[in-house]
């Protein structure tokens, strides 16, 4: 593996595509005409991605143990402000300076705010703010309150200072949420002694003698009153999650958009999309944001101490669990790894706090087992790697109809949608049999049978599939989903709206979508409420919908829904037998029926388009790629989705025999990596082994990839997984594709390792000029004992 602090840097193959030089984490352009005659890639110090590391603990000379505390995050030092030792409150100011890894206290001078804990605290310019909180004395019981006061503490100078506002002030209170936006600092929620609260206030930072108060009038979908939970500003939204609201404990996630002052709460659909639930619901945990995601660890759900590390996609609107990852040299010694993640992962807690710096977030206290306070300190390393761009690619392809070869007739009216073979056989069996019943009569009515890969770029006749059973505007939402893996939501609650959607549904239990299935039902009775409801019901009875059926009857005989529902028009004018079915209901509701079956989710675009690739869509396949002489069969449609250099070729230059040969600039990747390519275009696959690496650096590039993910994947592998098992296969890439430095790194590792070298049976099949290169780097690196002791060992 790669030692930190190592220079070495990889020459990549040398290219004759026209693409832009830019650092590998960066989004390139491909407009650019710029000529990349050699890329690198810089090894220098690095992290292993996903890993925790335990740090030096506040040394008890230093601070106290604590909960309850905030932490902000200043150049490259934590700053721990405030919290509670299960005896005191505290009001010191420590610092932790991140490169060093050491402790002190803070200069500070001037009055600091009075002991407290539940407070806020936030970073703006050189400053931290600390407002409100609850003060007093907990050991003895006495004069304990909360605050609404706004104390500044300068980085440079260490004064604190507190601001007295003029006007209004926000009502005193502790456990809130606090952040800083646009200049201001916002305050929303939290407790003020007898109730929790759900208001929101800020105030302009940027000057200290005209600043006052304002309370924000807020809309949409407002969270209820809550205390004991965090707030993290993402792609300009504010995001609470969880928390404590009344007897309460929820796990709803809120957007609130700072420009319109609007709130939303993100519908969970994990079910949908096949990655794990959200957290349990939760107290007194952390959420930071980074890049596109928020982090949530810790916290208080359901009488347990979780430790897992949740996090959220803002784009995706996905949750999952984050697996703590390991150095290499630990991964390789396998009796000791379950013992050395223990060690280093943080234990479950409560009341902590957390900030980030740079690309990593720093975890510290918070009360754990037994309620006992903490004085560790966590570092957790993120990925950086852009999003993965699979649905919004094959998104693109259904958007821009562009390499369509199949039309859909609909319904009596005979309305036409155009659309892909290659996707909507990899996603729908149901379609499938109809497109495959439809080439058969093509084939029976006299139509050349020419493989369809050997004809001429736009000479391919449109196959023509008749389905009586759909009527477009609910299929094109159907073929949306089978596209992207999802539908764009129309506007919640509206009957038309929700009516459409009962036709996709209907669609997606006829077709056997169950994955789409579920999608609509979440929407539908989501949107279900006072005004539609009479409607969406006798659309499911006349649709025999049974399940949203149910779900509207129980909707309508709710103590707080019924009166109000018979006293509307729509219910003067419902059929007699679900008036019937309503009254009979409320009079005596059935018994609830519990079933132990597991909901059939479906199948998700990624594992689909992996059967596709494994072997499902062979017979649909219509290009022929060739490696080296060898050939692959392929799909257009996919391949030109993905990648530009792909769509370009197959709009003006496609050749006549349908054939493409493979390369990646001057270089043929080896048959194992060019599968690892065909994977990550597929369906978005980046684990492959750290030879494949070597090949494939230089792809995004080539390709004209969305972006540079699959590249930033690459260097990751290269720098965690170099290990004596797979140094000869890294040194056979790393010599075809002239990447001499990497060359020269396998045999450092070769000359030093070469007793268990020696012992691969690989070495056997290694070139005459490899192992001449191994035989000359002994010779050169080894001295005469040192080939003694070798010899013997031998």
């Amino acid at each position: 593996c790669f030692l930190p602090g190592s220079d070495a840097l990889i020459g990549l193959a040398k290219m004759s595509c026209k693409s832009t030089k830019v650092a590998p984490s960066v989004d390139f352009d491909h407009s650019c005409s710029d000529s990349v005659e050699y890329l690198t890639l810089n090894f220098g110090p690095f992290e292993t991605v996903h890993r925790w590391r335990r740090l030096p603990p506040c040394d008890e000379f230093v601070g106290a143990r604590r909960s309850k505390h905030t932490v902000v995050a200043y150049r490259d030092a934590i700053y721990v402000f405030g919290g509670d030792n299960g005896k005191n409150m505290l009001n010191d100011l420590l610092r932790f300076d991140v490169k060093d890894c050491s402790w002190c206290r803070a200069f500070t001078t001037g009055t600091p705010p009075a002991p407290r804990y539940h407070h806020s605290a936030v970073v703006y310019g050189s400053s931290m703010f600390v407002f409100g909180g609850y003060t007093g004395d907990i050991y003895s019981n006495s004069n304990l309150k909360n605050k609404n006061d706004l104390f500044e503490y300068k980085f440079a100078t260490g004064q604190w200072t507190e601001w007295k506002v003029e006007g209004s002030l926000p009502v005193a209170r502790s456990a809130h949420g606090a952040t800083v936006y646009n200049d201001k600092l916002w305050i929303f929620a939290g407790y003020d002694g007898n109730a929790r609260l759900n208001d929101m206030w800020t105030i302009s930072l940027q000057d200290r003698e005209h600043a006052c108060w304002e309370e924000i009038d807020q809309s949409g979908e407002i969270p209820p009153s809550c205390c004991n939970f965090p707030v993290a500003v993402c792609r300009d939204k504010m995001f609470v999650f969880s928390g404590q609201s009344g007897a309460k404990i929820t796990n709803n996630l809120f957007q609130f958009e700072f420009k319109g002052h609007m709130w939303t709460r993100i519908p969970t659909e994990h079910l949908l999309r096949g990655s794990p639930p959200p957290p349990q619901r939760r107290y007194g945990h952390t959420m930071v944001a980074f890049d596109r995601h928020l982090y949530v660890f810790g916290g208080a759900a359901d009488n347990t101490l979780p430790n897992e590390l949740h996090c959220y996609d803002v784009d995706s609107q996905t949750w999952e669990v984050i697996h703590p990852s390991l150095d290499s040299e630990v991964r390789s010694k396998h009796i000791f790894w379950l013992l050395s993640l223990l060690l280093e992962m943080p234990s479950g807690r409560l009341f902590h706090a957390a900030a980030v710096i740079q690309d990593a977030m720093y975890i510290f206290g918070g009360t754990v087992d037994n309620n006992v306070r903490s004085g560790e300190m966590y570092r957790f390393q993120f990925s950086s790697y852009p999003k993965c761009t699979l649905h919004e690619d094959y998104g693109k392809l259904w958007e821009n109809r562009q390499f369509c070869d199949v039309e859909f007739i609909l319904g009596e009216r005979e309305e036409r949608v155009l659309g892909h073979i290659a996707i909507v056989t990899a996603r729908c069996q149901w379609l499938r049999k109809k497109i495959l019943q439809a080439r058969d009569r093509q084939r029976q009515v006299g139509a050349v049978d020419i493989p369809a890969g050997s004809r001429p770029s736009g000479t391919q006749p449109l196959l023509e599939v008749s389905i009586r059973e759909a009527e477009a505007q609910p299929f094109e939402v159907l073929m949306q989903f089978l596209y992207t893996d999802k539908i764009q939501y129309p506007r919640r609650g509206h009957v038309q709206d929700v009516l459409l959607i009962m036709d996709v549904y209907k669609l997606a239990l006829h077709f056997k979508l169950s994955r789409l299935e579920q999608l609509c039902v979440q929407y539908i009775e989501a949107s279900v409420d006072l005004q539609n409801v009479l409607s969406v019901c006798e659309n499911a009875n006349k649709l025999q919908l049974d399940q949203l059926k149910e779900h509207c009857l129980n909707f309508v005989v709710k103590e707080s829904h019924f009166n109000q529902v018979i006293m509307t028009k729509e219910f003067e004018h419902l059929s007699t037998p679900l008036i019937v079915e309503i009254v009979r209901r409320k009079q005596q509701p059935p018994p609830r029926l519990y079933s132990d079956q597991p909901v059939d989710i479906g199948t998700s675009l990624v594992q689909d388009m992996k059967a596709y690739l494994e072997g499902g869509g062979l017979e649909f396949c219509d290009i022929i790629l060739l490696l080296d002489g060898h050939p692959r069969p392929a799909h257009k449609a996919i391949l030109a989705a993905r990648s530009s250099y792909f769509e370009a070729m197959f709009r003006s230059f496609m050749p006549e025999d349908g054939q493409v040969n493979i390369s990646i600039g001057e270089m043929v990747p080896s048959k194992q990596a060019f599968e690892s390519m065909l994977r990550y275009i597929y369906y978005g696959d980046v684990n492959m082994p750290p030879e494949d690496s070597l090949y494939l650096f230089a792809a995004p590039y080539y390709y004209g990839f969305s972006n540079n993910r699959l590249q930033a994947y690459c260097k990751q592998n290269l720098e965690m997984n170099v290990t004596v098992e797979n140094v000869l296969q890294i040194l056979e890439a790393a010599d075809k594709t002239q990447a001499l430095d990497m060359k020269k790194h396998c045999l450092h590792i070769i000359v030093h390792q070469f007793i268990k070298v020696s012992k691969l049976p690989n070495l056997r099949s290694l070139s005459q000029l490899l192992l001449l290169d191994i035989i000359e780097s002994l010779a050169t690196h080894i001295s005469d004992k040192q080939c003694a002791e070798m010899g013997s060992d031998i």
